[in-house]
């Protein structure tokens, strides 16, 4: 195995496009150096992305901010402005790993993964982030629901890096939440999750939404006609019914020793109705 160290990301991408054999990108190393050590990957150059300036920035941008790709979940919870902008996100982005992973883990390498079970993408999914791509065709922008192709899959080309996340500014009166069900109280992979973002009017009305739910599906589901069962209701207990209905058929999960198909589509519904009503709670509170 070789190592290289980029210090750009044409750099990156050029060492990731010229390597015939098998590349891999290391920014936090939390999923990839265990994959590696576990002998359940063989790599032939492992490419450091975690010099390249700015990738372990947070930026302000826009009203938003700009997340860079090695920014781990532990200097994401230390910064203020972006907790109180997305708390769902930062709560979400937080759950992954140990106390000592979070020193390391990122939001882009958890996406990058590619698990449906992976605790930030729904909370990103239901944020409407968008992500940052150099490649060898430049740079591009895309949303984080277009990057998951499957398991262990991404829509990512052959040469192309994720550089940044960015959380774009919100309405007043607006908030998001992220839940998850797991068989342990800590490090554990989701057996299901959900993630809500709403913005409310004056009178406490629901004006918009996004619901999104993790490991009840091959990639992470946008749920649209969850989002309109609550738009125009102040969740009240049918709204909140339909909410529940809606991300139970939307579910089409795997039957494992972790969680049978029936208990995750339930759970899926369970959570996105507890989701929901925390990101109202916090909205009210925002006014």
């Amino acid at each position: 195995m070789r190592y290289f160290s980029a210090q750009s990301a044409e750099a990156a991408s050029e060492a990731l496009v010229s390597e015939p054999g098998n590349a891999r990108l290391l920014a936090g190393g939390t999923d990839l150096l265990v994959q590696m050590k576990s002998g359940n990957l063989n790599v032939d150059l492992v490419v450091d992305i975690k010099n390249i300036p700015g990738i372990r920035d947070i930026t302000a941008e826009d009203n938003g901010f700009r997340i860079g790709a090695a920014v781990a979940g532990a200097e994401l919870g230390e910064h203020a402005d972006v907790c109180a902008l997305w708390p769902g996100v930062v709560e979400a982005a937080r759950l992954i790993g140990s106390i000592q992973v979070q020193g390391r883990c990122t939001m882009a390498g958890n996406l990058c993964n590619g698990s449906p079970a992976g605790d930030s993408v729904p909370a990103l999914v239901a944020a409407n982030a968008i992500v940052r791509i150099e490649g060898p065709e430049g740079s591009r922008d895309c949303s984080v629901l277009d990057i998951p192709a499957g398991p262990g899959r991404t829509t990512l080309k052959k040469g192309e890096i994720l550089t940044s996340i960015f959380l774009p500014a919100r309405p007043a009166n607006s908030a998001d939440a992220y839940l998850r069900f797991i068989p342990r109280t800590e490090m554990d992979i989701a057996v299901a999750s959900a993630a809500v973002n709403l913005t409310l009017d004056e009178s406490g009305t629901v004006t918009s939404a996004r619901v999104a739910l993790g490991a009840v599906a091959p990639k992470v589901l946008l749920v649209d006609d969850a989002a309109k069962a609550i738009i125009g209701t102040k969740l009240d207990d049918a709204a909140l019914a339909a909410l529940s209905k809606a991300c139970e058929a939307a579910c089409n999960p795997i039957d494992d020793k972790r969680g049978t198909v029936a208990f995750r589509t339930s759970t899926a519904g369970v959570l996105a109705r507890r989701a929901a009503l925390i990101a109202y709670d916090r909205a009210g509170e925002s006014k």
